[in-house]
């Protein structure tokens, strides 16, 4: 499928890249990149496609994701800024539901709505020139597409009030220091390097993969208890398949794995 607002295209046999190609605008978020990033991130829910990760990114080298648009912003009325809003509210539903494991590349500033897609990913490699920000409180409202609950999870609730109540930006070696980005590279490495770790993920079982991100992604909101024996309902079916029986055949005679997500 084409989209008006990002490409989506596959690299090697199980690696789908995303775009952000609105570079005129600092691949600004409005309503058509809303419902394009829903269109792509829905349909693997209902399949994959072949995808055993995604590698998500913006175009150009200056902005990730500069946030909200706005331009298209400006003049709405409340009934139309809602309206707009419940779009942003399914798309990050949309890319944190997920079952493909989803890696940003971001390769210049994520503020706002950006920092909040990037932070609904399951984790982040950051360009050395890239800055982060919720500068939501500077417009009169709060960070509505998961950065409340994503920022918190991933940098401790302390440091996430402070960037969300002083919407002040932070670097990508801070974002580092903090534990919200997992890599920082020099802005020509970062899609090689974020290729080749998602190329190590597809490597992997596909199905194993995919119950390990869902037991970790459930279990942040379980108790320990219950979160381990959710665990254990996502381990057991893996048992049976031809994936784990391949994965201890492969072991046992020395060669690399393969694995068909069955």
């Amino acid at each position: 499928m084409t989209y008006q607002t990002l490409t989506h295209t596959r690299h090697g046999d199980h690696v789908d890249v995303v775009t952000l190609t609105r570079p005129e605008a600092r691949n600004a978020l409005d309503t058509q990149m809303g419902h394009d990033l829903i269109a792509v991130f829905e349909a693997y829910q209902l399949d994959t496609g072949g995808a055993r990760c995604i590698v998500l990114t913006g175009d150009g080298d200056k902005a990730f994701c500069a946030g909200g648009d706005l331009k298209q912003r400006l003049g709405m009325t409340d009934a139309a800024w809602n309206a707009q809003h419940r779009v942003f509210e399914r798309m990050a539903r949309a890319i944190v539901a997920c079952p493909v494991p989803v890696i940003a590349a971001v390769n210049g500033a994520a503020f706002g709505g950006g920092c909040e897609i990037a932070a609904a990913c399951d984790f982040i490699y950051a360009a050395d020139t890239a800055r982060f920000a919720q500068t939501e409180v500077k417009l009169g409202i709060i960070p509505g597409a998961g950065g409340t609950q994503n920022l918190p999870r991933a940098m401790g609730q302390r440091r996430a009030m402070e960037v969300i109540l002083t919407g002040a930006p932070f670097t990508a070696a801070e974002g580092h220091a903090w534990g919200f980005v997992n890599r920082v590279l020099a802005p020509d490495e970062l899609m090689a390097a974020a290729l080749a770790t998602a190329a190590t993920i597809a490597a992997n079982a596909p199905l194993a993969v995919n119950r390990a991100k869902q037991a970790v992604r459930r279990g942040l909101d379980m108790s320990l208890g219950d979160g381990m024996a959710f665990e254990i309902e996502a381990y057991a079916p893996l048992v049976a398949t031809d994936d784990r029986r391949e994965g201890t055949a492969a072991f046992n005679e020395k060669r690399s794995p393969r694995f068909t997500g069955s």
